[in-house]
């Protein structure tokens, strides 16, 4: 087989071309990248400051992963199988304990399994939860109130909330001048809209604060504005925030993001939309050590139809 062929091709394209099965195909690229991807070898891990910890899927709603991010140098460091506190611990006890004692931050979402995980084994540790999982909860938030004021507009106001969602969620700094305009219609007509709106505004600019009390007196306060609103959304949202409120805010203190997750999400969001499922477990793990190795090829790229 002409590998370097291969690399160009997909592995439907291949098998079609050299007509032979699909799963023989996919096979052999399996066992191509077991053998050329380097090791994760957490057990040989050194100087760890700050981490990074998320779930993915194989399939929406089918075999989901944990990946471990060096947040420093930004390398993939492990993807193990499940999403569970117990599978997320057993990772970190591979790694020797002199390592994990000098871990000074986990950047994460707020998810209960990894806090528990981080509160048992990482006891050095601060748990810093990531403003971009924060931003997509609140523009949650805002999804659902305007559907309830959509729900509630007459004729007109209908009209004018019509497949307004993106102005609600975009910054303004990136809107036309004609969406500008049509933005400050809905929200001079609109009262809780309007003060969703502000609140997303302040709320992105907690970020700013470099002290961890100063970031939690500006959370307290926009909660309890919050609390003040008879919009349900809000005020659960509110109250997620104040719960986890510690975690929010040690970004001030260590200034850590989840860029580096997002950016590896995108990559591994990219093949699961050009294989359109992958049904070997194994294999997408494969496939995501590999999309952190830029320099790295398969024998086969991800193209379209890949599914059998």
């Amino acid at each position: 087989m002409n590998s370097g062929l291969c690399r160009h091709m997909s592995i439907q394209a291949v098998s079609r071309h050299l007509n032979i099965r699909w799963d023989t195909i996919n096979n052999i690229d399996k066992a191509y990248l077991e053998k050329t991807l380097p090791a994760l070898e957490p057990e040989h891990l050194k100087d760890l400051k700050y981490i990074g910890v998320d779930e993915v899927a194989r399939a929406k709603g089918h075999n989901y992963m944990t990946v471990i991010y060096d947040m420093v140098k930004g390398h993939l460091i492990g993807v193990e199988t499940g999403r569970t506190a117990d599978v997320f611990s057993a990772f970190l006890k591979i790694i020797p304990k002199e390592i994990t004692e000098k871990i000074e931050a986990v950047a994460m979402d707020m998810s209960p399994s990894y806090q528990k995980s981080v509160r048992e084994m990482l006891p050095n540790a601060d748990m810093v939860f990531d403003r971009f999982h924060v931003i997509k909860n609140f523009s949650n938030v805002i999804k659902n109130q305007r559907r309830i004021e959509f729900r509630k507009a007459n004729a007109a106001g209908k009209n004018l909330l019509k497949g307004s969602h993106y102005l609600l969620l975009k910054n303004k700094q990136k809107l036309t001048e004609k969406q500008s305009g049509q933005l400050e219609n809905i929200l001079n007509e609109n009262q809780n809209l309007n003060i969703l709106y502000l609140m997303k505004e302040q709320l992105q600019a907690l970020w700013d604060n470099t002290e961890v009390n100063a970031m939690k007196s500006e959370l307290e306060l926009w909660c309890s504005i919050a609390e003040q609103t008879k919009m349900t959304y809000l005020k659960t949202f509110a109250k997620s925030l104040k719960k986890n409120k510690d975690g929010i805010c040690n970004y001030a203190k260590h200034q850590l993001t989840s860029a580096r997750i997002e950016a590896g999400n995108v990559s591994i969001g990219l093949i699961r939309k050009r294989a359109r499922g992958i049904r070997d477990t194994d294999y997408f793990k494969l496939k995501i050590r590999q999309t952190s190795i830029p320099d790295e090829q398969s024998m086969f790229y991800f193209g379209q139809n890949l599914t059998h």
